[in-house]
């Protein structure tokens, strides 16, 4: 047995962390539709996996929902045009990422018409067969809208060849500041729980269970009226705590059943999704709208007006600052900026980045919110273990990366960390934890990808080497053979002369 499992997640309530989770005032702010922007900057890479390949050439005019670029590879997602307008550019902009890096994108200029392409709905959507259902969700470009933005035709696929049985459908939202999953399980439950019918007979589970933190008691009371007599879904409260919304997490509570070390939901039976997927399944069945906007959070003490905004795909979180009434003091406290939660969320060097299928919340911290701390030799304490939610030994772990030793680090569980914080959360020493964890896991990639790359070199060297012997052999056996054929020619010839001497 490994040592990691030992030291059993979920037993009782002793794991992962309580912080403060800064969600109101703006999960009480009604929600905002931010008006359409004069240019959207929507880069291929918006999913995990393949990036989309553009199918748009500048110049070109474009519908709303029109596909502008394709899907490429088994895991990967199509881009779509969040309103009509002109390709003005297919060029590189900054990531939303913390370094800083560019990535192509297409730019496109709006008309202002907002006019939407051909669309396709379908009037009796649960009359679909399964395949057709995915197929849809594929076509509309959907993503997990929880932050991992992995394409949710791949998981539904999957899920159906797994013959999964139940559906787990994640509203915890346990990272502090978020709250745009709450908003739409209060103002959009109906369209929450049709796509979630709908992602079951598309997977064939037989039930769904919809994990929400009980922090949110306001998106309980309206998913309990939306899947009222609806018997397949079932509205599941969870104590609020971090990491609650995590996968792995999330189905073990809600099941009792934990997911294998280094395994998926799929292994026993369940495949998780976000609440703001099961939306925008509904959108992309029911409707024909491919994934085209998204909720996101405004939050953090510089922000002027915290709360909720509906924002095209590819807008400029500048962009949205502005409209939501900007920063206050023009910015002049700002410490720190972050697209998504400030848990897991990504840290960006300014805010002309854009609005992605991924980007949960835009945060804008003070000194007191990012406040960077002086780290301290570790005391052995012991907290950081009982905060991990996986069971693992961070303390261990992180002995083993400093010394090199990553595969003892390994061996420790490094694997099934989910880099989700508690630990360096908790460290009265304000050691970087998580950061030697996601340090270590690069750095195995990179030994993972050097060895293929020198695996690869060997085989193409003695592949080659075996070509070199193959033709050097066939070139001696064909000497030989034409050796053999002048010698067979020149007995030939002594035995007709010999032959017409005896005559």
């Amino acid at each position: 047995m490994r040592l990691t499992r030992l030291l059993k997640p979920f037993s009782g309530r002793d794991w992962g962390i309580h912080p403060d989770d800064h969600k109101r005032p703006a999960a009480d702010a009604p929600l905002r539709v931010m008006p359409l922007p004069a240019r959207l900057y929507l880069p291929v890479q918006q999913h995990l996996g393949g990036a989309a390949r553009p199918t748009v050439v500048v110049g070109q005019k474009v519908r709303k929902g029109e596909r502008i670029a394709d899907a490429q590879g088994m895991v990967s997602a199509p881009i779509h045009a969040p309103t009509s307008g002109t390709v003005v550019a297919v060029t590189d902009i900054t990531a939303p990422h913390p370094s800083g890096l560019s990535l192509p994108a297409i730019v496109i200029e709006a008309d202002g018409d907002d006019v939407w392409g051909t669309l396709s709905p379908c009037p009796r959507p649960f009359e679909l067969a399964p395949q057709t259902i995915s197929e849809r969700v594929y076509a509309a470009g959907i993503v997990g809208m929880g932050g991992a933005a992995f394409p949710a035709a791949v998981k539904l696929d999957g899920a159906a060849r797994a013959r999964v049985d139940t559906l787990v459908i994640n509203g915890g939202e346990c990272e502090p500041y978020l709250s745009c999953d709450d908003r739409q399980m209060r103002d959009f439950a109906d369209e929450v729980v049709e796509g979630i019918r709908l992602m079951l007979r598309a997977t064939g589970a037989t039930s769904a269970l919809v994990g929400i933190e009980d922090n949110k008691p306001e998106a309980i009371a309206a998913m309990r009226t939306a899947a009222a007599g609806h018997d397949c879904v079932r509205i599941r409260p969870v104590p609020a705590r971090y990491p609650m919304g995590s996968e792995k997490q999330l189905v073990q509570v809600l099941t009792g059943v934990e997911v294998p070390a280094e395994g998926l939901p799929a292994d026993i039976g369940v495949v998780v999704h976000n609440v703001g997927t099961a939306r925008a399944v509904r959108a992309a069945v029911v409707e024909g709208k491919p994934l085209v906007s998204r909720l996101v959070t405004l939050n953090g003490n510089c922000m002027n007006a915290p709360g909720n905004v509906e924002v095209r795909l590819g807008t400029l979180a500048e962009d949205v600052i502005a409209f939501a009434g900007g920063l206050k003091g023009d910015g002049l406290g700002l410490a720190r900026r972050v697209l998504g939660g400030p848990m897991m969320g990504l840290q960006v060097p300014h805010w002309r980045v854009p609005v992605v299928k991924g980007t949960s919340g835009i945060l804008a911290l003070d000194a007191d919110e990012a406040a960077a701390r002086q780290s301290h030799p570790c005391i052995r304490c012991g907290r950081c273990v009982q905060a991990c939610p996986m069971g693992l030994l961070p303390l261990e772990m992180s002995a083993r990366i400093r010394n090199d030793a990553l595969t003892d680090a390994v061996d420790l569980g490094l694997k099934d960390c989910i880099a989700c914080g508690c630990c360096a959360y908790v460290c009265p020493s304000r050691i970087p934890l998580v950061q030697y964890f996601v340090h270590a896991k690069g750095e195995l990639s990179r030994q993972d990808r050097n060895r293929l790359r020198n695996e690869a070199t060997k085989r193409l060297a003695q592949q080659r080497t075996d070509r070199l012997a193959r033709e050097a052999r066939e070139k001696a056996e064909a000497a030989a053979r034409r050796r053999a054929e002048r010698e067979a020619k020149a007995a030939a010839k002594t035995d007709t002369a010999t032959a017409g001497e005896s005559a």
